[in-house]
């Protein structure tokens, strides 16, 4: 399936499944107790921001290298963004964890391919 080049990041099939991720952590995350606002609630969102908005930044970088490299940032933020998810789950915050860490597990396995095809020296 050829697909026309994205014009900005927010064609980036790969951003708006980041964008979604982000919209659900706010979501579930209005409902940590109020002690939690300037830790973990702060923390888990900033964690999840930083992935489509790293996305977005590599989006207008001209090589593919630098490209690379926020797309990088933007996994490593994932990851992170998977551990306040789990220990959010843990502290007894988020019961149904299972929807947000299938949205993580999606954005990280598109973000692997973007990320490959933009090291495939054949694209």
């Amino acid at each position: 399936m050829d697909r026309e080049p994205a014009k900005s990041f927010e064609d980036l099939i790969v951003w708006q499944k980041a964008h979604a991720l982000v919209l659900n952590i706010y979501r579930s995350s209005r409902a940590f107790p109020r002690e939690e606002t300037y830790g973990l609630t702060a923390q888990l969102r900033r964690a999840a921001v930083s992935v489509p908005a790293n996305i977005a930044e590599g989006f207008k970088k001209r090589g593919r290298p630098d490209k690379a490299r926020f797309m990088n940032v933007a996994e490593a933020s994932l990851e992170e963004t998977r551990y306040y998810v789990r220990l959010a789950h843990d502290l007894g915050y988020l019961p149904d964890q299972i929807s947000l860490s299938a949205e993580a597990l999606e954005v990280g396995r598109l973000l692997g391919s973007y990320t490959r095809t933009l090291l495939s020296p054949s694209s």
